[in-house]
Formats: structure tokens, C-alpha cells, sequence
């Protein structure tokens, strides 16, 4: 399989704070990485590493086989930040429209829409049921359905790497629900790599392929099963977090809950 993202002792500093050390990991094409850790752990820090957004004080980030430095495919990257920019309700643009902003990054000047854009809107629109709001002015949505409408943005131009920075705390439990269904198309059928930070850990087990647990660090990399069975990671978490969080034996937590019950 092909490396999508490498990173190579990746180190982090904020005004002689040590933010983030000896970040290692590889994702190849077609996985799904979740990336888990406490707050202040990191976690935005390093997606902002990743594209360049910051610099590392030391380290190495690679993408598409590319040192970053001399990366030149953002086109292929979709990205979601963590926090929707404020919008004014009188600000001159509807969802179609933003959603059609996604499609920019890969145009050269002027940029200008194809005859395929607007087939790629309207999928993606369809895609994250959006139809019916695609007329309205964005400043007039709810928070759950603002968030929507990036997401498509983000999904717009089928990048290979998606990165979302806690894509799903606007929405409510069946907009989750879907949304993960989504992600969960795109990166079987069409083999996109995702990464994507999350504070469930509760939940991620049941959708990414590997985790990367960090705490300025790296706690843990790799499978759910391996994480499951790893006495380090029993000692760290104990037990039945392990095991909340991994999604793989839920025979354990019944017997877990049992012995609970008995105490």
C-alpha cells in the first residue's frame, strides 16, 4: 500500500513549551485513523503539523511520498478545522455556494466551474441530505446543519486524504450516525484516507481501523485488536476503559460489569 502521511519524531514547541515529542507514525492509503488523547494533548496541534500550518521544531512530515516542504497537492487533501467561523446571517452565500468553494483549491486562474462541478455538488449535497437547505444563506443555519454543509465542502472535490478536527460535535445523534455511515463508504469504496480526532473514545473502535492514542506523545499506535490485548495499555487505561474503547470484546465488559455487580 501506498504511505499517504508519514511523520518522523515529530517535535512541537510554543514559547519554549514542549507541546508535542517524538511523533512517529505511517497511514497508508485506504486507512482510517482515529486520533484520541486528552484535552491539551495535542491533537490539533499535529493535524496543523501535518499541513503545514505550523512549523515543527524538529522532525519530518511527509505526504503523498513528499517532504512537506515540497508538497504541492493540497487539491488532494480535504480538511475540516475544529471550530465554524462565525457567519453573519446577512453574508451573501448559500449553501450550494459554499459547498462549491471546496472545488477552488485545485483550479488554476481564473477559476472557473466545469460542467462536471456542478454534478460534484449536487452528489455531494445529496450525499449529506442538505437538498433541501441548499438555497439558504448560510448565516441562517443551525450549528448542526452549518456543519454539515463544510463537511460537503470538505467531501466536494473527493480528495484521497480527509482530515476532520471533531467533525461531529454539532450534529445530533442520527446526523452522527449517518455521517459515519458516510465516512464509512468514502473510505471502503473509493479507498480515501481518513484521519480524524475525536474525544469519544467510546465510539471511535466501532469506525477508524487505528488509533493513535497521544499525550504529547505517543501512547499508542496501531489495530484496535492489538490495542485490546496490550498489557501496557491495560496498566495505562486499566481494564474496562481498554475495553470501552476498543469495541472488540464485549464478552469482557459483560464480564467486567458481572464481577462489578458481585462486589
Amino acid at each position: 500500500m501506498t504511505d499517504i502521511v508519514t511523520t518522523d519524531r515529530l517535535c512541537f514547541r510554543f514559547n519554549g513549551v514542549e507541546i508535542l515529542k517524538d511523533i512517529s507514525f505511517t497511514l497508508a492509503r485506504g486507512q482510517f485513523l482515529g486520533i484520541v488523547g486528552p484535552n491539551g494533548s495535542g491533537k490539533t496541534t499535529l493535524i496543523k503539523l501535518l499541513l503545514g500550518l505550523l512549523a515543527p521544531a524538529s522532525g519530518r512530515v511527509t505526504l503523498f511520498g513528499k517532504d512537506i516542504g515540497k508538497f504541492h497537492g493540497w487539491s488532494r487533501i480535504g480538511y475540516l478545522p475544529q471550530k465554524i467561523a462565525g457567519f453573519n446571517p446577512h453574508f451573501p452565500a448559500t449553501v450550494e455556494e459554499v459547498v462549491s468553494l471546496g472545488l477552488l483549491a485545485g483550479k488554476s486562474f481564473p477559476r472557473r466551474k466545469k460542467k462536471n462541478d456542478r454534478r460534484s455538488v449536487d452528489e455531494v449535497i445529496e450525499l449529506m441530505d442538505i437538498a433541501s437547505i441548499r438555497n439558504k444563506l448560510i448565516g441562517e443555519l443551525s450549528g448542526g446543519q452549518q456543519q454539515r454543509v463544510l463537511i460537503a465542502k470538505a467531501l466536494v472535490s473527493s480528495p484521497e486524504l480527509l482530515i476532520l478536527d471533531e467533525p461531529t460535535t454539532a450534529l445530533d445523534p442520527e446526523s452522527r450516525e449517518r455521517f459515519f455511515s458516510i465516512l464509512k463508504n468514502i473510505n471502503r469504496q473509493k479507498d480515501v484516507t481518513i484521519i480524524m480526532i475525536t474525544h469519544d473514545t467510546g465510539t471511535i473502535g466501532r469506525h477508524a481501523s487505528l488509533m493513535l492514542y497521544i499525550d504529547k506523545t505517543v501512547i499508542f499506535f496501531g489495530g484496535f485488536d492489538d490495542f485490546c490485548m496490550s498489557k501496557d495499555m491495560t496498566d495505562y487505561f486499566g481494564e474496562h476503559s481498554q475495553h470501552l474503547i476498543c469495541h472488540r470484546h464485549g464478552n469482557v465488559l459483560t464480564r467486567i460489569k458481572g464481577l462489578d455487580d458481585h462486589a
